[in-house]
């Protein structure tokens, strides 16, 4: 989660709202990305989608069952959807995002019967330091 922390801190200093996140296969980083919505000018570059698009480059497959995402905020419904279509085994979330969050928020999509993949989920570590991270972040802004 450090390093995901790390990652959502270099988004700050880019202007990007301070998401991180990483993937792990076992217990190896195998990506790390940050948010880039603003440099790249398109709302699908989360910090989420970023780290499995690299992941699946470095192992050539689009199923990363085997791996783990940390990311510093609870993922959105679009990042909860890449997490379901590349399979990843286990989701670790820092703080809770309660206007956009799809895993504790305001859904719990991982939850779905109907769906063939049900990802684990741990959350809150570091929570306060990734929640001040955020708010420093927008009342900057304003």
């Amino acid at each position: 989660m450090e390093i995901a922390i790390e990652e959502a801190k270099a988004a700050s200093a880019e202007g990007e709202v301070p998401v991180g996140a990483v993937i792990v296969l076992n217990g190896k980083l195998l990506s790390a990305a940050h948010n880039m919505r603003q440099a790249r000018k398109t709302a699908t570059a989360h910090a989420e989608i970023i780290a499995i698009d690299k992941a699946c480059a470095l192992l050539g497959d689009w199923r990363l069952d085997e791996c783990d995402i940390y990311v510093t905020v609870e993922p959105c419904f679009m990042c909860a959807g890449a997490i379901l279509s590349a399979r990843i085994k286990k989701v670790y979330f820092g703080a809770p995002e309660p206007k956009f969050g799809a895993l504790v928020s305001n859904a719990s999509i991982f939850s779905v019967p109907t769906l063939n993949h049900h990802p684990e989920i741990e959350y809150g570590f570091h929570r306060e330091e990734i929640a001040r991270l955020m708010k420093k972040f927008f009342r900057d802004r304003r």
